[in-house]
């Protein structure tokens, strides 16, 4: 019985909010309130030693070019940098930007032309995360208890969404996810993101953090 109850408190983690660690938390709360992602992020003020590519990226899936066209303009306006100027591609059109905190997001969108015009309507948010291996990296959060949701092979897994997050958690090979979004896959340091867990607080294998989601508290407005 006792092992029943391990087995079933693990089979509830799952994630219940992304915090951002930044240097200068006014600024950052300016920026994601005019970019339009503030409800999907919390904030918190960070000193913590980070160069390079810090192993994740934010993505937004919208409905078509101009709405992506329409986030990516709404984050330089407000100070952010283009690492990939929105284009089409073969899967459909997308954009990479990176935040004053350091942050990069990538917003995309699977249709190659408008069917409407721009809105500013977020259709998914997911966190990519850069492992090492995904495979194991899999098997770790899987033994935590989330639910795979997609899996291709070795190379993508994305895990089902939380009931008390609007971020889905999705795997990638850390090098791939770095040359997608267009910089160095070196990086060293902190990772300056924090995971929300619905159970408790742990690292994975490749060094990102979880909290338990409880002592998280809200971003003040």
């Amino acid at each position: 019985m006792v092992m029943a109850t391990t087995t079933s408190a693990a089979a509830h983690t799952s994630l219940a909010s992304v915090t951002l660690e930044v240097a200068d938390l006014e600024a950052a709360r300016r920026f994601y309130s005019a970019f339009g992602v503030d409800t999907y992020v919390r904030l918190r003020a960070s000193e913590a030693h980070s160069t390079g590519f810090r192993g994740f990226t934010l993505a937004l899936t919208v409905s078509g070019p101009a709405t992506v066209d329409g986030f990516v303009g709404a984050a330089v306006d407000a100070g952010a940098t283009v690492l990939k100027p929105a284009a089409k591609s073969l899967w459909g059109y997308s954009g990479v930007i990176q935040a004053p905190d350091g942050t990069i997001w990538k917003i995309a969108t699977s249709a190659k032309k408008d069917t409407g015009p721009a809105t500013r309507e977020i259709d998914d948010v997911v966190l990519l995360i850069g492992v090492e291996g995904v495979k194991t990296t899999k098997q770790f959060y899987v033994g935590r208890g989330l639910t795979v949701a997609k899996s291709v092979g070795s190379k993508y897994v994305e895990f089902a969404p939380g009931e008390s997050s609007p971020v889905k958690l999705a795997l990638y090979k850390r090098r791939a996810l770095a040359k997608d979004l267009g910089v160095p896959a070196d990086g060293t340091g902190s990772h300056r993101i924090v995971l929300g867990s619905t159970a408790d607080a742990f690292t994975d294998p490749d060094g990102f953090t979880w909290e338990t989601a409880t002592s998280l508290a809200p971003t003040p407005s």
